[in-house]
């Protein structure tokens, strides 16, 4: 059976969420007519993006969609004069509805958020707590079901969403044949977070980017600042002092941050072992590995692990 899909546009939309028609195009060639996807939006015609380019759309219509889509913009979208009143009639026919980072605000704005845990762009929390203080968020998810309600971050945080979309409606080996077709990395849990230490820390000096790399490569080995320095071929002192200054902060804290976070990973990815997770990251220990997450996230790896594997997705009507 097809599932129509409608994308919903609008002036200024973020051009980035047509990749959730690739998404659903590469699910069809593995399992033909599953979906039939629509991009909508109020009058129908050339839309134009944030980018400048226009879209064309269909014309709102009667039609009834089992999922709906709502594009997010790289900033809050403006209200747009009928779309909320389109967005709630439409939600009481449609079997899922779903947001791409700050489309969420547009779903708010159709009144059928309340009460509801969602997710966006972390940038844009505060704002959609301040504007629609009934909704719950959990503004660190890449994205989140409740029920039929979907919603995810910013950026390509929408193909996780159409993955885990794909998952639910066609399963696992699906899924992966879309990612590995796609050359993406296969579907993130919707409970992990959308931040990374990697983020945080970068240099211009290419040496130092050198250095940042051979970190993330060998973080089970010792790692000492002198192997460090030789990897870029600096004296020990020079490679300290540049490091802290292109990176803000010591060799020695950025290998803790990318370690805390590379286990951070393999706890949101199911290991449950401690002493396993401090052996592969580079910890040694799980006292270390301790002191090295209550240092860098205010938390210890035992609450991590104690959560349910995706806190935030939850399965149900």
């Amino acid at each position: 059976m097809t599932s129509k899909v409608a994308l919903v546009v609008y002036p200024m939309f973020d051009i980035l969420d047509l990749s959730i028609l690739t998404v659903f195009g590469v699910a069809n060639h593995f399992a033909p007519g599953s979906y039939a996807v629509d991009v909508v939006s109020l009058p129908g015609g050339l839309v134009p993006s944030k980018s400048g380019v226009s879209v064309d759309t269909k014309a709102f219509a009667s039609d009834t969609y089992h999922t709906i889509i709502v594009a997010g913009s790289t900033g809050i979208p403006p209200s747009v004069p009928g779309l909320a009143d389109y967005l709630k009639e439409a939600a009481d026919r449609a079997q899922r509805i779903a947001s791409a980072c700050t489309g969420v605000f547009l779903l708010a704005e159709a009144g059928i958020l309340d009460g509801r845990l969602v997710t966006t762009h972390w940038a844009f929390a505060d704002a959609l707590v301040h504007r629609f203080p009934n909704i719950r968020i959990a503004p660190d998810r890449i994205f989140i079901r409740e029920g039929k309600y979907w919603s995810s971050a910013g950026s390509l945080a929408c193909i996780d969403l159409v993955l885990g979309i794909i998952e639910a409606d066609l399963g696992q080996d699906v899924t992966k044949q879309v990612s590995k077709v796609m050359v993406i990395y296969p579907r993130r849990g919707g409970g992990q977070s959308q931040f990374s230490a990697a983020i945080d820390i970068d240099a211009k000096e290419q040496r130092i980017r050198r250095a940042l790399a051979f970190m993330k490569e060998n973080l089970r080995e010792p790692l000492s600042i002198q192997q460090l320095a030789d990897s870029v071929n600096w004296s020990r002192r020079h490679f300290s002092r540049t490091f802290q200054a292109e990176t803000g902060m010591s060799p020695a804290k950025a290998i803790e941050k990318l370690r805390v976070e590379a286990a951070k990973v393999m706890i949101e990815n199911g290991h449950s072992s401690v002493g396993r997770i401090a052996d592969h990251t580079g910890f040694g220990d799980d006292e270390r590995m301790r002191r090295a997450f209550l240092r860098v996230l205010g938390e210890s790896p035992q609450k991590f692990l104690g959560r349910p594997r995706q806190p935030n997705v939850v399965v149900g009507a």
